[in-house]
């Protein structure tokens, strides 16, 4: 399912209404479609790289909205529609699992590493942060900035570099982000088991 999933987004690249496409992508990936809006964007900034920025200003916009959807199922309509969609996806043991590790603080640092690298993979990360009650307008700014950044250092490395630097992006970009994520987690996490501030008895 997944591979059709990935092929048929794909697909949507070459439509003639592929920014709408690339909007509606960005906005279902952050509360429940599992294809991430880079396998769209990154063959449309390729095929026509002059609108690299105006495809990263769609993709952040549309992905902070589908974020708000995200955040607002995770605060208001969880058991009703937000659990039954991360059971369907196979994400609701991970999601509780995370939930049962974090916190707002830890939940706030983990909008920045999901939306620079999808680590936690977005969809969890927004619908986390309705339930633990983050702040809407922190959560907001951070989608902003995380996933705006993403996007536009995505645009300017294939404007400037074109199609040889796009398998170093799709095989290895997403690794060390992830890595550089996954290392500022543990930082935050030793930070407050030595401070005494945590624990992880409960992960």
């Amino acid at each position: 399912m997944i591979r059709r999933l990935y092929d048929w987004t794909l697909s949507l690249g070459a439509r003639k209404s592929a920014e709408a496409w690339l909007g509606i992508i960005a906005f279902i990936e952050s509360s429940f479609f599992l294809v991430p809006a880079d396998v769209l964007f990154l063959p449309m900034v390729l095929a026509k790289p002059e609108r690299a920025y105006r495809y990263a200003l769609i993709a952040t916009i549309a992905s902070t909205l589908g974020g708000i959807a995200g955040y607002l199922l995770g605060a208001y309509a969880f058991d009703a529609l937000a659990a039954p969609i991360l059971k369907f996806y196979g994400k609701l043991d991970a999601f509780e699992h995370l939930k049962a590790c974090v916190g707002r603080d830890t939940t706030m640092l983990l909008l920045v590493t999901s939306g620079l690298s999808h680590l936690p993979p977005i969809k969890i990360v927004t619908i986390l942060s309705g339930v633990v009650n983050v702040g809407l307008p922190f959560f907001i700014v951070s989608c902003l900035i995380a996933r705006g950044a993403r996007f536009f250092a995505l645009g300017w490395a294939l404007n400037r570099y074109g199609e040889s630097i796009k398998a170093f992006i799709e095989k290895r970009l997403g690794l060390i982000a992830g890595v550089a994520a996954a290392a500022l987690i543990a930082l935050y996490f030793a930070a407050k088991m030595l401070g005494g501030a945590g624990s992880l008895g409960a992960c």
